[in-house]
């Protein structure tokens, strides 16, 4: 499966316009939240993401919320909205979990879910226990990285949830697939056999 994985757009349709050229071969679109701007403009850029036309993941940032997002995707069938939840495409499954874990200092605007709200998610959703059936799950896709992976701001400073590093240490999906901190894009690091990716708005290529 040739997966084409983003996160972070915050209304530039430019971005989109790039991963729309690298996205003719993609069997898969996965994008990790903060489509929008402050809770602006959302819906242009959902818009292009499924013009694009591809089997397409996504999960809330915290510039949007989930209900947002599920209004913004409702008119397009092959748009899949996660939170606490999860979906099976070509027999692979993946699980999502949106907004800002934990709170941020951003105010009212901002989507956040505390660490508890977190794991109360995650472990309810399907698929959460037994490592996804007889073997590991190919993804969460989540907008906070795992504590300590990724998660860098620009001072330096570790933000990630520690709901998110708990949870893939248990459970060991192939990948998780996140964005939020923008000091981190592109960086990757390993939590046993799992792949932590901080996306931004730029296209990844991920092969599964």
């Amino acid at each position: 499966m040739h997966i084409i994985a983003f996160s972070d757009i915050h209304t530039d349709l430019h971005a989109i316009e790039k991963i729309r050229s690298q996205s003719e071969h993609a069997d898969l679109l996965i994008g990790a939240g903060d489509f929008a701007n402050m809770r602006r403009g959302l819906q242009p850029v959902i818009d292009a993401i499924a013009e694009i036309g591809k089997p397409t993941i996504l999960v809330h940032g915290n510039a949007e919320s989930h209900d947002e997002l599920v209004q913004a995707a409702a008119a397009y069938d092959h748009l899949h909205i996660l939170h606490g939840t999860s979906v099976t495409i070509d027999g692979k499954v993946f699980m999502g979990l949106g907004g800002a874990v934990p709170e941020t200092p951003f105010g009212d605007w901002s989507v956040d879910h505390s660490e508890k709200q977190a794991a109360a998610w995650l472990d309810a959703c399907p698929h959460a226990d037994g490592c996804f059936g007889d073997g590991p799950a190919e993804a969460l896709i989540t907008h906070s990285p795992p504590k300590g992976h990724c998660d860098k701001d620009s001072a330096g400073k570790s933000l990630g949830s520690k709901s998110v590093l708990k949870w893939t240490k248990k459970h060991k999906p192939k990948f998780v697939l996140c964005g939020h901190i923008h000091a981190s894009w592109q960086n990757w690091s390993d939590i046993g056999p799992t792949r932590v990716m901080n996306l931004g708005p730029m296209a990844t290529k991920i092969e599964l």
